[in-house]
């Protein structure tokens, strides 16, 4: 393939994957080709092509540091759900092997961007008071909306609408939408529902009646505070998954989720 040098992105701290990792690594070296292994902690550019050794979180990490350079990622899932994962343990051969004879497809995935903040699944904003309820102010593209009085505010890609955003009662997005999902936590409101939005709108967040500002998360893993109203749109570059080419989302959503599903029978 035209694939000069891999890269191999391991969380360590998952069970079973520098194991993973010494099998990866010795099935390239099998096949000469060049390829560099890194701890999640410490990402590097330079490659052409990722695996990426561990779960949903793990692919996140790694899928926005390597939007940058263009990378294109390939999730190996060692984690509960990996729904951003593309090949199982058990089939690491059969996943390599596919992607040598170019038998994949790169995946454009949206993300989020605040000031220097990435988000590939969403950025959730909760007031810093802990255990007490926030109200959260709203603009699209700089025209009022809504007052939220609630847990917090998740703003979802479509990547992130099967992650936090499903868990809040928001809706499902189809990957390859052009929109974002705003999904407020736990209202205190029988009219506050989910609101989906293109993608090129810019979503203000302001916190009224709080001295104590906001909290805020990105993908779940980088949280910091913010004193002022908060801008978050579409960000300048986007993720690159790389996906087998039997890959289906609905068969994903069914398989990984349960989607639709009947209940067993007794």
């Amino acid at each position: 393939m035209k694939t000069k040098k891999f890269a191999i992105c391991c969380n360590n701290k998952i069970q079973n994957s520098v194991e993973v990792r010494d099998l990866l690594e010795k099935i390239l070296s099998g096949k000469k080709i060049d390829f560099e292994s890194f701890d999640i902690d410490n990402l590097k550019y330079g490659c052409d092509f990722a695996f990426v050794i561990g779960g949903d979180g793990t692919i996140l990490k790694s899928a926005r540091f390597f939007a940058k350079s263009e990378t294109p990622v390939f999730g190996i899932n060692l984690g509960r759900l990996g729904f951003l994962s593309q090949a199982p343990r058990g089939e690491l051969f059969e996943a390599v092997e596919k992607i040598l004879e170019e038998k994949f497809y790169i995946d454009e995935r949206i993300m989020l961007q605040s000031g220097e903040n990435l988000a590939l699944n969403d950025f959730v904003i909760k007031g810093n008071s802990h255990g007490r309820t926030a109200r959260l102010s709203l603009k699209i593209n700089g025209k009022a909306v809504c007052d939220y009085l609630a847990d917090g505010l998740i703003i979802s890609t479509p990547t992130g609408s099967t992650a936090y955003g499903l868990s809040a009662g928001g809706p499902v997005l189809a990957p390859n939408l052009n929109a974002f999902a705003i999904v407020p936590i736990c209202p205190h409101t029988l009219t506050a529902r989910p609101l989906v939005i293109p993608d090129t709108e810019t979503v203000t967040v302001s916190m009224s009646e709080c001295e104590n500002g906001f909290v805020v998360s990105t993908d779940g893993q980088n949280f910091y505070e913010c004193k002022s109203d908060i801008d978050i749109k579409k960000a300048s570059c986007s993720a690159k998954l790389a996906l087998l080419e039997d890959s289906d989302f609905y068969t994903i959503l069914r398989g990984k989720l349960h989607w639709g599903m009947s209940p067993a029978k007794i």
